[in-house]
């Protein structure tokens, strides 16, 4: 036997595969971490919580294939919270003296601390991290941890213990969102918002539009990460339920009282129906579907990123930290944080989603074996996200943006053309008009290599206000209207800014 401590962290991805797992990564693949092999082999049973059933014991091959004790072992601290929550119930309904409350209670915690310091030892009999807690609590206090089970299913116990895990672990991904745009805040502030602010060309459809300032720039960014933490936060709403005292599908003849183990799990309330609390991955889906989203947005600031710190941009530096060499080429400086923790760990993190959509699609009620797919993906998605998030914090908190390049590449006289046609409809010329006589000014430059200014300075509805547009950083700071690009308009978006992001950090600290 060799306890779980020493054995070589494994990440087991949503595929199955193995790899060198970091700290923030738990899971042991099933069929490679070592564990006694218990004392019963070849087919008899090995002290299953269903052995009474069967005759024989399980065959090695299904074992091998069921087994999830490899990837739901994080799952121990919850389950642990979620199980003295249970035996205080099972205490209150009288079905547990005071003393075995409290040997069973101080066995609980003594099974987490053993896991925390490396020392708990799996057996074969231990199917999943459930079934492990509660044979080594009776290896510790006898017959009475055979009732730790009184009343209670795995389906109703995994539900439970996955919820509480989960609303945990939202909660640190809500964190580190907040971080995130707490550094886009941060660098928003360095590149100003008043008259001498760093600018740079805005794009649609990858073509240079129009400038915007930089700070406007990057708060968009962090406007989009803002509702990903407020859906992180509706999310943890809905999951803030109880599925405990549901039993397996229909509950228990027992005087059991839900809303009692609710509270004591930590949870706003109990389930209505024990049949939905059983079989409901509404919260997986919808976990999967907020961090998908998160994914997404990440991936959009990565190809900004591989884009700005081309040759052909040259916006953007990346400190040495944050980026890697190539094993050929000498001059390369790579932008692989951008790539793959933003845009490759994407297509990842749909995958999650989608596959665990189509696990879930045409389940009957209540409790099916395809439930044990809810966790792979989960947890990879959850992991995925986190390290992500710390990465691009760290890559954003210390690139730096070339001021000049930008300013020469916003401006460009062709990125002031509307303010051209807005000059002429405050004149009173309709603005397909305007637009038509400003596109005709545009298409001869283009054509007979005339500079824009020199057009827009020969022609009497332009003239010299016309050339005034096309001064350097001129554009930028005509932008006026509410929530646009230019200083007046984002400096006090970014007061609301700051508002929206301080009442989130409020929120999750009273989630917390």
């Amino acid at each position: 036997m060799r306890p779980i401590g020493s054995v070589t962290p494994i990440r087991r991805d949503s595929c199955g595969c193995g790899g060198l797992g970091g700290p923030d990564v738990v899971g042991y693949p099933g069929t490679w971490f070592e564990m006694s092999p218990g004392p019963h082999e070849g087919g008899e049973h090995r002290g299953q919580l269903w052995h009474g059933r069967f005759a024989t014991g399980p065959a090695e091959e299904l074992v091998a294939f069921t087994e999830s004790l490899s990837y739901d072992q994080r799952l121990i601290h919850s389950d642990v919270a979620c199980s003295k929550a249970h035996v205080r119930g099972l205490a209150a309904a009288g079905l547990l003296t005071d003393v075995e409350l409290a040997a069973i209670l101080e066995a609980l915690d003594a099974v987490d601390a053993e896991y925390r310091d490396g020392q708990l030892v799996f057996e074969a009999s231990d199917e999943d991290i459930h079934t492990a807690i509660e044979r080594r609590v009776t290896e510790l206090v006898g017959p009475a941890g055979g009732k730790l089970h009184t009343g209670r299913s795995r389906n109703d116990q995994v539900a439970t213990a996955l919820r509480h895990h989960i609303k945990t672990e939202l909660g640190v991904i809500a964190g580190r969102v907040i971080e995130l745009v707490e550094v886009l805040g941060a660098r928003a502030d360095e590149a100003g918002t008043d008259e001498d602010a760093v600018y740079l060309p805005g794009y649609t459809h990858l073509q240079q539009a129009q400038p915007v300032l930089l700070a406007h720039h990057l708060m968009a960014h962090g406007w989009a990460l803002l509702r990903d933490v407020d859906r992180l936060a509706d999310c943890h709403s809905r999951m803030d339920v109880s599925p405990l005292g549901a039993g397996a599908l229909a509950g228990s003849s027992l005087r059991l009282d839900p809303q009692l183990t609710s509270a004591e799990a930590g949870f706003s309330v109990a389930f209505e129906n024990s049949l939905d609390a059983t079989s409901d991955r509404d919260f997986v889906a919808e976990s999967l579907f907020v961090l998908s989203m998160i994914g997404l947005h990440l991936s959009r600031m990565g190809e900004e990123i591989v884009l700005w710190t081309s040759a052909e941009f040259g916006f953007v530096i990346l400190d040495d930290a944050y980026a890697t060499g190539s094993s050929m080429l000498p001059q390369k400086k790579n932008p692989d944080i951008a790539e793959l923790s933003l845009r490759g760990k994407a297509g990842r993190l749909i995958g999650d989603l989608t596959g665990f959509l189509a696990t879930m699609k045409s389940l009957p009620l209540a409790y099916n074996r395809d439930l044990q797919e809810d966790k792979e993906p989960l947890f990879d998605a959850l992991d995925t996200v986190r390290l992500a998030l710390g990465a691009v914090a760290g890559m954003y908190r210390t690139l730096r943006f070339d001021r000049l390049r930008m300013a020469a590449a916003a401006d460009n006289p062709l990125g002031a053309a509307t303010d051209l046609a807005e000059l002429l409809v405050g004149d009173g010329m309709p603005f397909r008009e305007a637009h038509a006589l400003v596109g005709e000014l545009v298409r001869n430059s283009i054509a007979d290599g005339v500079p824009l200014v020199d057009l827009v300075a020969s022609d009497p509805r332009l003239g010299e206000r016309g050339v005034t547009l096309l001064a350097p950083g001129a554009s930028v700071r005509n932008r006026r209207s509410p929530g646009s690009g230019g200083p007046a308009a984002v400096g006090g978006q970014r007061l609301r800014f700051e508002d929206r992001l301080e009442s989130e950090r409020r929120r999750w600290s009273e989630l917390s």
